[in-house]
């Protein structure tokens, strides 16, 4: 953890070892009495936390807010198909580290029906790991999660004036790395399942706007995708 987010932070404030986040102060960073940290309140402000006292139940501190909003996140959707959960982890973990202001995980022709219906997503498990995700990059953004039904249903839940990008092998396009692409225009990038989008599906992106491009001729996995796609993406907008 490069910071420790809350839900909210007062100037005196206490976080029990029963935490998680209480017990990484004590078992990996081996914080004590008058150590700092960085903190911040999700998708607010960030500041230094001073450590007051340490007791067998967990850790009192005082916090400082340093700037007012410090969520960064870059103005990109990922409209992602949905793929294993074990696989969506890391995507999501990652989405949100790079600084993705939405995902919107849709349903599609391809893949499993059962993904959308995964406990990842019924327990809550996945708000967790969007946190992760935040704390690893130093930031307190976390992502916006919309869900689809199929992509018919998603290209109702975009945002208005937005460019938009389907990564595809299929369909002839030209490098994601050599296209214009600048930040003052939000940016919704496409991204398949592991047996990628239908024709049909195809079809309905187009029709909607999206403009196909590539990474390569190398079929990549879904979770490859996203990671180098984002990467790509944000380096022709100017923001890596």
């Amino acid at each position: 953890m490069n910071i420790i987010l809350f839900d909210e932070l007062s100037a005196e404030n206490f976080l029990p070892f029963s935490d998680y986040r209480g017990e990484h102060i004590q078992k990996i960073l081996h914080l004590k009495e008058g150590d700092q940290f960085l903190a911040g309140v999700t998708n607010k402000q960030k500041g230094l936390a001073t450590i007051t006292s340490i007791d067998e139940t967990g850790v009192h501190f005082r916090f400082v807010a340093q700037h007012d909003n410090s969520s960064h996140l870059y103005p990109v959707t990922l409209l992602l198909a949905q793929v294993r959960p074990i696989c969506m982890k890391r995507i999501l973990r990652e989405a949100v580290s790079l600084g993705v202001e939405r995902i919107l995980l849709t349903g599609c022709d391809t893949t499993e029906k059962s993904y959308a219906n995964a406990n990842l997503y019924k327990s809550g498990e996945y708000k967790s790991i969007l946190l992760d995700g935040a704390m690893q990059s130093g930031e307190t953004g976390v992502s916006e999660v919309l869900f689809a039904r199929s992509v018919d249903h998603a290209m109702h839940l975009l945002l208005a004036n937005t460019k938009r990008i389907l990564l595809d092998n299929v369909l002839e396009s030209k490098p994601l790395s050599s296209m214009e692409i600048g930040s003052d225009v939000p940016v919704v990038l496409a991204i398949g399942p592991e047996r990628g989008f239908s024709d049909r599906e195809r079809d309905v992106m187009m029709s909607s706007g999206f403009v196909p491009a590539t990474l390569g001729a190398r079929i990549l996995r879904t979770e490859t995708a996203c990671s180098a796609g984002l990467g790509v993406l944000l380096g022709r907008m100017g923001l890596l």
